[in-house]
């Protein structure tokens, strides 16, 4: 009997349950339904950025904190848009639908994403490595689409950038 006991926990040892683009009374069901087989959330993974913090307001980083639920966040540079490549004067590729929901906002981003270049350049860095240390700074765990090596150099950096009152 105590050998198949240990295998059950041990199997339930081995198996991890997150969540994605849940709001907060989803992600506290979720959990309570979960726990009646002793299992529990142990991530979860919304949009969170900048310029989209539904997340915080909701308490969800609150939730995740006080349960040490890791909170990965994806779009921390809303598709580009944060990185400081482009502007105004330099929009998103015509007829993408990213230009279609990002270039109306690029007058509006110069100041923010000039801002992160400047905080950046005192510190060897590029705006999209301070959006990046700024989600870090939040506790969360940033998901950065890797398609170029130089942009694990920019992860490096972005761990390396401390934000005070981020």
């Amino acid at each position: 009997m105590d050998a198949v006991a240990d295998t059950a926990a041990a199997q339930r040892q081995d198996r991890h349950v997150g969540v994605s683009n849940h709001d907060l009374k989803q992600i506290a069901l979720a959990d309570e339904i979960l726990g009646e087989d002793g299992f529990r959330v142990e991530a979860v993974q919304n949009h969170y950025s900048l310029l989209y913090r539904s997340s915080e307001r909701a308490g969800i980083l609150e939730y995740c904190h006080e349960r040490d639920v890791r909170f990965f966040s994806y779009m921390v540079l809303e598709q580009g848009a944060l990185t400081g490549k482009y502007s105004p004067a330099h929009p998103l590729p015509a007829g993408s639908s990213r230009a279609a929901v990002y270039n109306r906002m690029l007058p509006r981003l110069q100041a923010l994403t000039d801002r992160m270049a400047a905080i950046g350049r005192d510190r060897d860095a590029s705006a999209a490595d301070v959006a990046t240390a700024w989600a870090i700074a939040k506790g969360t765990t940033p998901i950065i689409g890797v398609t170029k090596a130089g942009y694990i150099d920019g992860l490096v950096r972005a761990h390396g950038i401390g934000l005070a009152g981020a």
